[in-house]
């Protein structure tokens, strides 16, 4: 089946704007800058108190060097980060703590960003956030650095067999950071909303922010050399509006990739959005009841979140906000059984009012909206008698 390469282009311009993202990624930039030193600290602090680690902590600069910094701007970056982190070492207890707090800010600021492009209502308890990105903050460097430093001593173990390797083998091989970066793009992906991802999906979000950072690094190194509009205008301060506009840049090829990871069951299923009309939410409720109603009838056990949205030919995403207040109402369920997980019918629309489902979706019976409940008779109407055309 062919890749829907226009409407993917539609849905990148369409999300981008409906989310805001330009000034999501311009406030990503701003909490990065503030949270970077905190975040370098605490590396560098893991790394201090296990001289067994010092050559992860060599083996992450020259991945930062080489994978996630354009050439150009990388070690003088590097090099005032890692002074500014060791005179953060000389905090107090204090001063260590706020440093933490700001760490965890950029965390909390990117699961917020991610659960509103996966159109996640309630995220994940606090408590549960901060012990989940405390757990990344102190073990992913380690680990990536292990992986790191394992990677090149298998390479330079191997070197003479790695340079007599086929050109497309040893490039492969060699390009093992932009394999990582992809990776842990998918478990940002995959792990930080609160609703679950396909690893498929993660992972095409993932193969596309590894394959953007390594063009958009490629093209703004050569743009800064051949136009040297910034070394003309700043001097030896070059190196900070450079900077900044990598982050913005890194940070809006994230975003991308995750509407991207968003959006792939909607763009493979050619599932389109419906335009947001009055009522569409509550026209969208029914249709589930229906859908629901009429699998149970028929003895089937329930339809997965995609499969519900592809009967409906309605955008998964769409469809969630609808389907969490439903599951809020208890007027259906979500059974998980081997790993798979199963909307179901759980009220009876024979005997069940609709007058919840009209308060949640369509209006509240206050104020001068009490007259048209009074007036339409709405509290007498039961559900089976909104979905009689349609179950009949």
């Amino acid at each position: 089946m062919a890749w829907p390469w226009l409407q993917t282009l539609h849905t990148f311009r369409q999300r981008f704007r409906e989310e805001r993202l330009g000034l999501t990624a311009g406030s990503l930039t701003f909490t990065t800058l503030i949270s970077l030193v905190p975040l370098l600290t605490v590396m560098l602090a893991i790394f201090t108190a296990f001289p067994m680690f010092s050559s992860f902590q060599s083996a992450l600069e020259q991945y930062f060097l080489k994978s996630l910094i354009p050439p150009n701007i990388a070690k003088p970056v590097l090099a005032s980060l890692t002074q500014f982190a060791a005179k953060a070492n000389r905090l107090g207890a204090v001063g260590l703590v706020a440093l933490g707090i700001t760490a965890l800010a950029l965390m909390l600021t990117i699961d917020r960003t991610l659960n509103a492009i996966w159109r996640v209502k309630r995220p994940r308890p606090m408590a549960q956030r901060v012990l989940v990105y405390w757990a990344a903050l102190t073990l992913g460097p380690l680990l990536l650095g292990g992986s790191l430093t394992l990677t090149s001593y298998a390479v330079s173990v191997g070197q003479g067999l790695f340079t007599k390797m086929p050109g497309d083998l040893a490039a492969l091989l060699g390009g093992a950071d932009i394999v990582l970066l992809g990776l842990a793009m998918a478990g940002l992906f995959h792990y930080v909303p609160n609703t679950h991802v396909r690893w498929r999906h993660a992972l095409l979000g993932g193969v596309f922010v590894s394959l953007g950072f390594t063009l958009a690094k490629s093209l703004l190194a050569w743009y800064v050399k051949q136009v040297p509009t910034y070394s003309t205008l700043y001097g030896a301060f070059a190196t900070v509006p450079v900077f900044l506009i990598w982050v913005y840049l890194g940070w809006v090829i994230v975003l991308l990739g995750a509407i991207l990871a968003a959006n792939t069951p909607s763009l493979t299923g050619r599932l389109h959005l419906r335009p947001d009309t009055p009522g569409q939410p509550m026209a969208l409720a029914l249709e589930v009841l229906r859908e629901l109603w009429r699998v149970r009838e028929s003895g089937r056990s329930g339809l997965s979140h995609l499969a519900l949205a592809r009967a409906l030919r309605v955008d998964p995403l769409q469809l969630s906000p609808v389907l969490d207040q439903l599951l809020a109402m208890d007027w259906i369920g979500l059974l998980e059984e081997d790993g798979a997980q199963r909307l179901v019918l759980l009220c009876a629309p024979e005997r069940i009012s609709a007058e919840p489902l009209l308060s949640a979706f369509l209006a509240r019976r206050e104020g001068l909206l009490a007259n048209l409940w009074s007036q339409g008779d709405w509290p007498r109407l039961t559900l089976a008698v909104l979905l009689a055309s349609e179950a009949a």
